[in-house]
């Protein structure tokens, strides 16, 4: 990938961005349940998971067929291409961005930092892989995460609508838990696995090697909450009456 894909990649990441805002803008006219209508500081969060929620299934199922379309490209981690994959990274960079404004611009940075935090480390990474055309594949293998976050976001809808019924969520409790393993465990493992055998600690190696690793740490931060929360509530501490109206991560 030349120099000459970086303006068309800049036009598709900002249109990336563009399709989010209308996302966002077409939520806030979906019905929303009675739990979050009579809890104002709900709305906000409501509607940024379901744009969340959007780009989980898209880029996760994105990422899942583009893997399964071209296999050979799991053979060259760091100079694989497709021009899916490229497309992927532009729209999922977009994403990020998007997401970003979105906290910043309604006041949510305080509750959400780690967000910020995430999405600074992704959009600076996907950026110089854009820019490079270099660990594109490496890109992919971290998105099929999207796929876990469809059930894990479905989680927090869920905790928030106070669905009546707990079986779909004893239910999502469970899928939840393979597809963490599965899609956020398994590809960060091996991910890291390769970069610190085989990728130079110098350049854009080491900016992303220190980046997978300091995701490591944030993947399995979320890990633990996940099982305090849903497999060993006794062990949950200071989450007594928390108010979780602006919290955007994993927290409950």
């Amino acid at each position: 990938m030349g120099p000459g894909w970086r303006a068309p990649s800049a036009a598709l990441v900002g249109g990336s961005v563009a399709i989010f805002g209308g996302l966002r803008r077409a939520a806030l006219a979906l019905p929303r349940p009675a739990a979050v209508r009579s809890r104002p500081g709900r709305a906000w969060r409501w509607r940024n998971l379901l744009v969340s929620f959007a780009h989980s299934v898209l880029a996760g199922l994105w990422a899942l067929f583009s893997l399964w379309h071209s296999p050979e490209l799991l053979s060259d981690i760091q100079d694989g291409y497709s021009v899916s994959g490229h497309l992927l990274v532009c729209f999922s960079s977009g994403y990020f961005i998007h997401d970003s404004l979105d906290i910043i611009f309604n006041h949510q940075s305080r509750s959400s930092w780690e967000y910020l935090v995430h999405h600074a480390m992704a959009i600076s990474a996907f950026i110089s892989l854009i820019i490079t055309g270099r660990f594109l594949v490496a890109a992919m293998l971290l998105l099929l995460v999207e796929v876990s976050n469809i059930f894990l976001t479905v989680r927090m809808l869920l905790k928030m609508s106070n669905v009546p019924s707990p079986v779909l969520y004893e239910a999502n409790k469970y899928v939840n838990l393979v597809m963490y393993f599965a899609f956020r465990l398994a590809p960060q493992a091996y991910l890291t696995w390769y970069f610190l055998r085989y990728v130079e600690v110098q350049g854009q190696g080491a900016f992303l090697t220190a980046n997978l690793l300091l995701l490591d740490a944030m993947i399995l931060m979320y890990f633990s909450r996940l099982l305090r929360s849903d497999f060993f509530p006794s062990l949950r501490k200071g989450s007594a009456g928390r108010d979780v109206d602006g919290e955007k991560f994993l927290i409950d």
